[in-house]
């Protein structure tokens, strides 16, 4: 069942930038508090019930909303998604909302704000339509993916577990694409220690750490290959300039297309830890998210997708992609995921991030008849 709905472009732009404006950078928890409010408010309006679940590590809360359905204990469809962005408050200043053309702009619109509301579009017109879906819907919508999810993990996977199906609705492939497996990946935390000493009377009884983790960021750059990729993203350190710097601190990534490499990957980046000429350096594993590699659950989910989306008169290609997801954790434990069913645009985590505005009601269209046709088998 292809459901005819009254989904349309400009009703979704008018949830979207509310949404967009309210800035949610991942370590603002109250900032990331303010846009699950505005959410929680957007699915209890729909008619879900909302529950506020508290956060953790010092990151923010989550939204869990629950529609109403008479099979309510029956294993779902979760919506998984997340309100934290890479963009800090104040973004909005030089990536203003604003509409140019068939583009529509706006820190986080794509990472991933306008796939969390084409979601919440089909599953309001379902509900404004008086369509009740064959299977209970749950949205799931958290404040840590961009940090590799360390607080929600647990959350995710629990919740997933309770659940048949789950759909994550981040940034759509350039070809119209949707995600049927991820690569993983691993976060290192980075430390160098040296010797303190004036630098400008006897810089050289010092041991600088700065110099130590240029070099060593120079290393790790150098490992990536084919297989495994590797990238500091993130240095700090020193903190007078007139003293031979002791401490310097940063964050590598690593990401791989398959588990064993990133394994391999995770040996050599804690193999470099040790002293040298006075510094000491040491690597320690941080966040890792597994490979997800489809498996028949999913590519069923995706082949359904796939000829709703031909009936729409869309093609649906898929690919395993890189960039991570919770879709990882579910894919991975063996839930049927599809990942990448948001809008199509370009420029995330950028100054030009940017939603092409057509494919807002296209996407709508799709989540909508997969809400309205999975479980459909023996279902009455």
């Amino acid at each position: 069942m292809i459901p005819d709905l009254p989904l349309d472009a400009e009703a979704i732009l008018t949830t979207l930038r509310p949404w967009v404006e309210c800035e949610s950078p991942t370590h603002d928890a109250s900032a990331v508090n303010r846009m699950m409010g505005l959410a929680a408010r957007d699915l209890a309006v729909a008619g879900a019930a909302v529950e506020i679940i508290p956060g953790r590590m010092g990151l923010s809360d989550c939204v869990r909303a629950r529609f109403s359905h008479r099979h309510r204990d029956t294993p779902g469809i979760l919506v998984l998604g997340h309100l934290d962005t890479v963009h800090p408050v104040g973004t909005l200043a030089s990536l203003p909302w604003r509409i140019e053309g068939n583009r529509a702009y706006g820190p986080g619109i794509l990472d991933m704000k306008g796939g969390n509301v084409i979601a919440l579009a089909a599953m309001r017109a379902l509900v404004a339509s008086g369509i009740e879906t064959p299977l209970p819907v749950t949205f799931l919508f958290t404040g840590d993916e961009e940090v590799g999810s360390p607080a929600t993990r647990d959350l995710i996977e629990a919740e997933a577990a309770r659940h048949a199906f789950v759909l994550v609705p981040e940034p759509g492939q350039s070809d119209n694409g949707v995600v049927t497996g991820r690569y993983a990946i691993a976060r290192f935390d980075l430390e160098a220690v040296g010797r303190p000493s004036h630098a400008g009377a006897s810089p050289h009884e010092g041991r600088s750490a700065i110099r130590a983790m240029a070099r060593m960021i120079l290393a790790i750059d150098g490992m990536s290959d084919a297989d495994c990729t590797f990238s500091t993203g993130i240095v700090s350190g020193g903190q007078w300039v007139n003293c031979v710097p002791t401490l310097c601190r940063g964050q590598a990534l690593s990401m791989a297309k398959r588990q064993a490499d990133l394994d391999r990957g995770v040996e050599r980046m804690l193999a470099l830890s040790g002293d040298q000429d006075g510094v000491r350096f040491s690597v320690a594993r941080g966040v890792t998210r597994p490979v997800w590699e489809p498996d028949a659950g999913c590519m069923a989910l995706y082949d359904q997708a796939r000829s709703l989306s031909e009936a729409l008169g869309q093609p649906l290609p898929h690919r395993s992609a890189g960039g991570g997801s919770d879709g990882n954790f579910t894919g991975a434990n063996g839930i049927p995921t599809l990942d990448g069913l948001g809008p199509l645009g370009q420029g995330y985590h950028t100054l030009d991030e940017h939603v092409l505005i057509e494919t807002l009601p296209q996407r709508a269209r799709l989540f909508a008849a997969l809400l309205a046709n999975l479980g459909t088998a023996g279902r009455s």
